[in-house]
């Protein structure tokens, strides 16, 4: 059945079998595992989740692919034709059984944000794996001192060990997008370190809001004598740029102010 993908919903449907099987793989889930796939699309990755044997869900915003997807409904995979950001997951997953939540998901970049808030504080997730543009890939997975290094690298690595794992060329793809992607995958952390998190996610926004200038001149607004002494025991200058400093450091700060 030809479906043409859909631009309104950035859809690229992923062709490749090598690599539809290298994330498949990414997660080591055991029977009494729950996977949830975002975007099934046309079921080619779809195919090798069911062969893990963990219980699988499906989110599908896309009703045309109906006849294409129904069909891999069995006792342990359901496929949920909805909106992942307007569905109520813990009443659904509580359809099945489960230990760990595992999420794999090809994405458009624009939903990455909204996607893992809406799932950041579901019981027994244990980790994500992320298809998504190469670009955005080094953003996620950046270290301080970098160009890719923002407020969503800290924002992410507040929550999850991220691990850059590979490079998908676009030709694995139907249609075939202008970029190459990347698959990162996301472990949640155990214990994240403790700040009033309100007060954390607007200093890091502040932070990166002109990314040329300095964290003094972003931060004007706050008190940058505590600020600067957080950065002193640190070792960092006063003209430093929020692109150098570390998630501890954020959270340090956070904590004085």
């Amino acid at each position: 059945m030809n479906i043409p993908a859909k631009k309104s919903l950035g859809q690229n449907f992923l062709k490749d079998e090598q690599v539809l099987f290298n994330i498949a793989n990414s997660i080591p889930t055991k029977d009494n595992d729950l996977i949830i796939e975002i975007g099934p699309g046309k079921g080619a990755l779809t195919k090798y989740l069911i062969n893990k044997n963990s219980y699988l869900i499906c989110y599908e915003i896309d009703e045309r692919l109906k006849n294409i997807l129904e069909p891999l409904n069995n006792s342990k995979t359901k496929i949920i034709f909805k909106d992942f950001l307007k569905a109520n997951i813990t009443t659904d997953i509580n359809s099945f059984p489960h230990n760990n939540i595992y999420i794999i998901a090809n994405i458009p970049y624009y939903i990455t944000t909204p996607i893992i808030k809406h799932i950041i504080n579901l019981d027994n997730l244990k980790s994500m794996t992320l298809l998504v543009q190469k670009e955005v890939a080094k953003r996620f997975s950046a270290k301080p001192n970098s160009k890719d290094y923002g407020s969503l690298t800290v924002y992410l690595n507040y929550y999850f060990d991220i691990k850059y794992l590979f490079d998908v060329k676009n030709t694995s793809f139907d249609p075939i997008p202008k970029v190459d992607s990347a698959v990162v995958n996301f472990t949640k952390k155990e214990q994240k370190i403790k700040t009033n998190e309100k007060i954390f996610f607007k200093l890091i926004e502040d932070a990166f809001k002109m990314k040329r200038k300095t964290l003094k001149n972003n931060l004007k607004s706050y008190d940058w004598n505590k600020i600067n002494t957080i950065l002193i025991q640190n070792n960092f200058k006063e003209n430093v740029r929020a692109e150098q400093i570390p998630l501890e450091i954020f959270i340090a700060i956070a904590n004085i102010l």
